[in-house]
């Protein structure tokens, strides 16, 4: 699956619990759960280079920008974000796992009532 396709990318974000999607700061698709962004698919460095961003860990902050095409977030590194440039070494299927991590991590902060409101209380 090619996460850097559009498409692509925003028919998986919507496939995971609760998600959903606008298009902002230009041509960004973000994710969303719980209005909390947990990715997001843009060129925001220029029209040939596409990126996604999403949440992780302390430990994956650290260990994913060692990776080639693998960056801390701009803007967002200080809430542990990092942006994957098209073309990275990152496999796509530990990209698609990051983005549900992502969701997960994103969806565990939520209040309890927006998690049951949302069909996420067992998070």
């Amino acid at each position: 699956m090619n996460l850097f396709d559009r498409e692509t990318f925003e028919r998986f974000a919507l496939s995971l619990p609760a998600a959903t999607l606008v298009h902002q700061w230009g041509n960004t698709a973000v994710a969303k759960v719980g209005g909390k962004m947990f990715a997001t698919h843009g060129n925001w460095d220029g029209p040939d280079i596409w990126q996604i961003g999403f949440k992780c860990s302390d430990m994956s902050f650290r260990m994913l920008p060692e990776i080639e095409g693998v960056y801390p977030a701009r803007y967002l590194a200080r809430a542990r974000w990092v942006s994957v440039q098209e073309g990275s070494a990152l496999p796509d299927d530990e990209l698609e796992a990051y983005l549900r991590e992502s969701h997960r991590l994103v969806a565990a902060k939520l209040t309890r009532s927006l998690k049951a409101e949302l069909g996420l209380a067992s998070l």
